[in-house]
């Protein structure tokens, strides 16, 4: 089973991706740190209680986390694809018993599962960044692995023609987390793109009422996929980016990764958020314990078979 530490910043696939997690029997969520991203901070904190309400995981301490990029700029928020407050239709609410830790709550569950700890950011990289700079190499050399959902490589951005919004959101925080961070894994667009959901897998998932989040998970799908289709109207579904790089840490035989140095570019310019990478096939690049691992493909029909028999777990 993985200890997982979970940063995100929920938003209907960061909220999918946290149902999974916490229905997945691979998996311990023993903390949730929520980020401003695609709704503000405090708006993130109140969808994360509101689901660990749902499955009655009180015990999992919600950390507060950054409320805007480290570079100062304003954040930008996506209701079209979100909703204005981060879950489509639904509206969680507006009081929830759920005490928010603060971020040295961090510290202390690294200490907790010293070795036996992943950290998953499906989120901006801020949060990360930020603890990364208070608590140094001394802390994160303690933790097994980073899954990182960001980056769009060899392939075009979707807040730019280069950049996914994730690294495009901070770029200078993605940056660090990829150049100091050990045992980095990447689940960046070019994977998580055909991470594929259709509406009839939906269908199947919430034919019965399997567990707390049943209900939930058609009508926030349902708008997610609208908003997808008028961004690509060939689309056959909705791409469940957060759920993928969750589904990557608990069944790594089914994705396959590239070893590369990654970086983020830094520039306030067009390339923005760019992900950068030397892909080239006589490549020299030394491998160290810097390098990232990039993923490159993953078994398309594993992870529908995985999705559905997750979701359809009763709760614990």
């Amino acid at each position: 089973m993985y200890n997982v530490l979970l940063f995100c910043d929920p938003g209907i696939d960061d909220s999918l991706a946290i149902m999974y997690a916490l229905l997945n029997p691979e998996i311990n969520v023993v903390g949730i740190v929520s980020s401003y991203g695609n709704v503000p901070q405090q708006q993130a904190t109140q969808n994360v209680a509101y689901l660990l309400q749902l499955a009655g995981r009180n015990d999992i301490p919600i950390i507060a986390g950054a409320r805007s990029p480290l570079s100062g700029e304003i954040a930008v928020f996506y209701p079209e694809i979100h909703g204005e407050e981060g879950l489509g239709p639904i509206r969680p609410p507006e009081t929830l018993q759920h005490e928010v830790v603060n971020f040295d709550e961090i510290f202390k569950i690294i200490d907790n599962y010293e070795d036996n700890l992943v950290i998953v950011d499906v989120g901006r990289s801020t949060s990360l960044a930020i603890a990364f700079l208070l608590g140094g190499d001394e802390y994160f050399k303690k933790v097994r692995a980073f899954y990182i959902m960001g980056g769009a490589f060899l392939v075009p951005g979707n807040v730019t023609a280069d950049a996914e919004a994730n690294f495009h959101g901070d770029a200078i925080a993605a940056n660090l987390v990829l150049n100091k961070l050990r045992n980095v894994f990447i689940t960046p667009l070019n994977v998580t793109n055909y991470a594929i959901i259709t509406p009839e897998t939906i269908r199947q998932i919430t034919s019965q009422p399997f567990n707390a989040f049943t209900k939930l998970i058609k009508p926030i799908f349902d708008y997610y996929t609208a908003a997808y289709k008028k961004l690509d109207p060939s689309l056959a579904g909705s791409p469940l980016h957060d759920v993928f790089t969750v589904f990557a840490l608990a069944n790594p035989a089914q994705v396959q990764y590239i070893n590369r140095q990654a970086s983020v570019s830094i520039a306030f310019d067009n390339t923005k958020g760019e992900s950068l990478a030397d892909f080239r096939a006589r490549s020299n690049e030394q491998v160290t314990e810097n390098t990232d691992h990039i993923a490159i493909s993953f078994n398309y029909e594993a992870f529908v078979k995985d999705f559905i028999n997750v979701m359809t777990t009763p709760s614990r």
